[in-house]
């Protein structure tokens, strides 16, 4: 952009993450490595939008006010399959043109009629945002499973509604998933917003607790234990709501504000329900086994990830071990040994 005489800035494209305010937004850009110093241009950060619109439906359309008043906009986005439902439009260009670009009042506007806001108006509402500002091009971005990028395509704004569904196969066609579709017990080592937007992915823990939509077949998943949270976060813990059981560890990092801002801003609360809490993970584990009626520890089907992003390397029990070590698509790293806990009782690093 700049070789071609542009002056090119950013704007996070987020509802209400960051606490839902322009300093937190920046925040949560920092966390991922978006910086002024590492982009080479300017962040600009406001939760001010401009109304550029209506849909059919009568949802008011809104897009930030920096990017309204710019001289081209570029839509940025991962394809990728959608945390909270399934359908032809799910995480994209329309999604980030919509509540992206729209800011905490547009997600407040799509949000207040529940899952039908965000899976059937959304697509609307980023149509005529595209439409009714300088949108220039979307730019979609698909990983594979090991979140490296396979995929960047820059659609122009009357293609995206042919193209992003096909790049939305193609994504789910390359994610990845956890070697056993049945689990007595799940650890996540560590939940955040940098992970998954609900802390953790739901296409990945077979969990998505939200009013009105079913809950997936596989993978089956008894307790969940969610062990820590990432610095990214902030303290927003959303997604807290999906585990079964945590740890004191997580708990005291929670920074409640961020975290119910956004969740009561989605209004799918349980996601942010606060599960028991136990003072490490060999607690919580020894709970999560007690409540697994008719099976032994030994037999217990346990898996260990370090998030819901990064599942290449992962722990398994050894019941689990000799029923995937001989499988073409797996590689023993290790074989089996007992598990080890620090002083204070928390597994140790993957």
């Amino acid at each position: 952009m700049k070789k071609r005489g542009a002056t090119p800035f950013i704007i996070p494209a987020m509802g209400s993450h960051g606490g839902a305010t322009a300093e937190g937004q920046v925040e949560v850009l920092e966390g991922l490595g978006v910086t002024e110093e590492a982009t080479g241009c300017e962040i600009r950060s406001s939760m001010d939008v401009v109304e550029v619109g209506q849909t059919d439906d009568g949802v008011p359309v809104y897009t930030d006010k920096h990017a309204y008043n710019a001289d081209g906009i570029i839509v940025m986005g991962r394809v990728k399959a959608h945390t909270d439902f399934k359908s032809t439009f799910e995480s994209g260009i329309l999604k980030m043109a919509s509540i992206g670009m729209g800011k905490h009042k547009q997600a407040l506007a799509l949000h207040t009629h529940g899952i039908k806001g965000i899976r059937d108006m959304m697509p609307d509402v980023g149509r005529v945002a595209i439409s009714n500002t300088n949108t220039l091009f979307g730019f979609a971005i698909v990983e594979n499973a090991h979140e490296e990028t396979t995929i960047l395509e820059a659609i122009s704004p009357q293609d995206i509604d042919d193209r992003e569904p096909k790049l939305l196969t193609e994504s789910v066609e390359l994610m990845p998933s956890l070697p056993v579709n049945e689990m007595d017990i799940l650890v996540v080592d560590e939940i955040g917003k940098n992970y998954s937007g609900t802390g953790m992915d739901t296409n990945i823990i077979g969990r998505i607790r939200v009013l009105g939509v079913e809950e997936p077949e596989s993978p089956s998943v008894k307790y969940l234990i969610a062990s820590d949270l990432s610095e990214a976060s902030h303290g927003n813990a959303l997604g807290i709501g999906l585990a079964d059981l945590t740890t004191k560890r997580l708990f005291d990092k929670i920074h409640f504000q961020a975290m119910n801002e956004n969740v009561i801003t989605s209004t799918f609360l349980d996601r942010a329900k606060i599960p028991i809490v136990l003072d490490s993970d060999r607690e919580a584990l020894q709970a999560a086994l007690r409540a697994t009626w008719g099976v032994n520890d030994e037999e217990a089907r346990i898996v260990r990830i370090p998030n819901t992003l990064h599942i290449g390397e992962l722990y398994v029990s050894e019941v689990i071990f000799n029923e995937v070590k001989d499988q073409e698509h797996i590689e023993v790293l290790e074989e089996p040994v007992d598990m080890k806990f620090d002083e204070a009782g928390y597994f140790y690093p993957m």
